[in-house]
């Protein structure tokens, strides 16, 4: 509620507009804005007219819808049930530290540092009233020091679970994968997590986190994560979650289910697989490396036939029948079993890596030249044919080429040293039969060729959720600045919540037939504001939300809610 008051200051009285709103269970004023002297107030008023007077403005759209989502989950009841308050605590609860840093993550992820004065910018007292100064990087440190491992364990099984009874997978189909994020935390700081590995974003001087992810086919919704220690090999994770991530899918899907996860070639050892192959109506889908499989990379392309698929059909409608994703499928032994093997071929793919590797071809003819350069120089140093060597495979290395595309020595003639290069034709040819092929395996017996392909394809959702996590808009995982491990994991927590929030929100969208990201849609609401307004009519200042926009009223009725005569209001049914 808001009102005016007075203060005197030096005998003479000043004027404010003071909210309040009650926090914990108490009133408590959460905004108060200066007006100035009764002379000031009158000029504003003059003129005898109703004129409206805009006292302030505060982002509103996008943080409410935020908050909706919350309000089904129930973030941090959720949470305190798993922390309880201690004895004498005072201020927020942690599981409300952690759900106003989940609802900052959803709409502009900034630091904790910045996040007082980012609420302030926001309506959150119209939302959910909080005690801003409450909000604090000390403060926040402080809560998440009473943080276990354990318990952010037990409350994101608590989370999922939640969101399973929100929105169940049907499928039965999981998409699985992993990750890495950077941290900027010192060498000498002690961690388990924090270690030097390789980096996805090819910042290998720095110490990363892994965090492996498991997300449902049909709605893309997450239902399982797990941070890991940024030195760990992918497949040796698998093997260690592997009966926590199965587990994971049969309680989502339903113990009787028949189970499908997908995954790339980085985790398929023949331990992993084998613990599969030894669980119950568990099904697999995996990558597996062209390099190891000769034999099927080598296949003639009129042994493949088109996909049917979204894609190919609209490159059809085209008339770009040649660009369509094409697939083989076999048979053959594989971890000890016969497995279904099917071969794609991407001609745009193909298309693509073949310019790539002929620049990387371009660039290493341009290194040979130099070396020959030097080695005509006749300088001792490079007159070495292991020193020419040792550099001509540095090239290698440095472009992920094979060291056999040329064929290079070192000789006398006439006294003098001469680099000899030339090309391996044969080796170069064998090399572009890779291009645009992929290889899948899987024990699905009845799975249509289409099936497989596009269950394998469909493993770009949950590289996009990564790629949300990665986005400094929304989510924002990067970078990691935070030095202990607990603060670590609840940092990792917040973000996967948020990650997992807005794709509740965006099928929501996408059920009501408003079909955007929700990217799009938080951004449109973020132009929308709560205003503190005052007409010379009236006594009292009062809240009221801006005219929306056309979209901005279609995102609000997907959520049950509009605008009316500057009041927010819920739709009727």
């Amino acid at each position: 509620m808001a009102h005016i008051i007075k203060k005197m200051k030096k005998g003479r009285p000043y004027y404010y507009v003071r909210e309040t709103a009650r926090v914990d269970g108490k009133p408590r004023v959460v905004t108060q804005i200066y007006l100035g002297t009764i002379e000031r107030i009158m000029e504003m008023a003059t003129g005898g007219k109703e004129k409206p007077i805009n006292i302030s403005c505060q982002e509103f759209g996008s943080l409410f819808v935020a908050h909706l989502m919350d309000r089904e989950v129930g973030i941090a009841s959720l949470i305190d049930s798993v922390i309880k308050k201690a004895k004498g605590e005072s201020g927020p609860s942690v599981g409300e530290y952690l759900l106003y840093a989940v609802l900052n993550r959803m709409v502009d992820p900034c630091s904790k540092r910045a996040l007082p004065e980012w609420y302030r910018a926001t309506a959150i007292q119209q939302i959910r009233p909080v005690d801003i100064d409450e909000l604090s990087s000390k403060r926040y440190w402080d809560k998440w020091d009473r943080v276990r491992e354990k318990d952010i364990e037990k409350v994101a099984s608590l989370f999922f679970e939640k969101i399973r009874q929100l929105e169940p997978p049907e499928s039965g189909c999981f998409l699985f994968d992993t990750t890495n994020y950077y941290s900027l935390m010192a060498s000498d700081t002690d961690s388990d997590l924090a270690k030097r590995g390789k980096n996805k974003e090819g910042r290998y001087w720095l110490r990363q986190v892994g965090v492996a992810l498991l997300v449902s086919r049909d709605n893309e919704i997450p239902f399982f994560y797990k941070e890991y220690a940024g030195n760990r090999h992918d497949s040796k994770l698998f093997s260690c979650i592997m009966e926590e991530v199965l587990s994971v899918m049969k309680r989502a899907s339903g113990k009787d289910a028949e189970l499908t996860i997908v995954f790339d070639r980085g985790m398929n050892s023949e331990d992993n697989i084998g613990a599969i192959d030894a669980t119950d109506r568990v099904h697999f889908i995996t990558t597996y490396s062209t390099h190891c499989a000769e034999e099927l990379v080598r296949i003639k392309l009129p042994e493949f036939k088109p996909v049917d698929s979204m894609k190919n059909r609209e490159l059809c409608k085209l008339g770009r029948e040649d660009d369509r994703l094409l697939a083989f499928r076999t048979s053959g032994e594989y971890w000890g079993k016969k497995r279904t093997v099917v071969v794609t071929h991407n001609p745009l793919t193909a298309a693509k890596q073949r310019y790539a590797f002929d620049g990387k071809l371009l660039e290493l003819q341009e290194t040979l030249l130099f070396l020959r350069s030097k080695v005509q120089s006749q300088v001792p140093a490079w007159t070495s044919p292991k020193k020419v060597e040792k550099h001509y495979n540095e090239a290698c290395e440095h472009l992920h080429l094979p060291k056999d595309l040329y064929e290079i020595s070192v000789e006398k003639e006439n006294g003098m040293s001469k680099l000899l290069f030339r090309k391996n034709h044969y080796r170069i040819g064998r090399y572009i039969e890779r291009f645009g092929r992929n290889i899948l395996i899987t024990d699905h017996q009845r799975w249509t060729t289409d099936e497989i392909v596009k269950a394998s394809l469909d493993r770009y959702m949950v590289e996009n959720a990564f790629r949300q996590t990665k986005d400094e808009d929304m989510v924002g995982v990067l970078s990691l600045r935070h030095w202990t491990d607990e603060k670590i994991r609840c940092h990792i927590l917040t973000c996967v919540m948020s990650l997992t929030c807005l794709r509740l929100m965006e099928n929501k969208l996408r059920r009501a037939g408003v079909n955007m990201t929700v990217a799009s849609a938080m951004n449109h609401l973020r132009k929308l504001h709560s205003c503190l307004h005052w007409t010379t009519s009236r006594n009292k200042p009062s809240r009221v939300v801006e005219e929306p926009s056309e979209i901005q009223s279609q995102i609000l009725s997907a959520f049950g809610y509009k605008i009316e005569d500057g009041a927010l209001r819920q739709l009727a049914g």
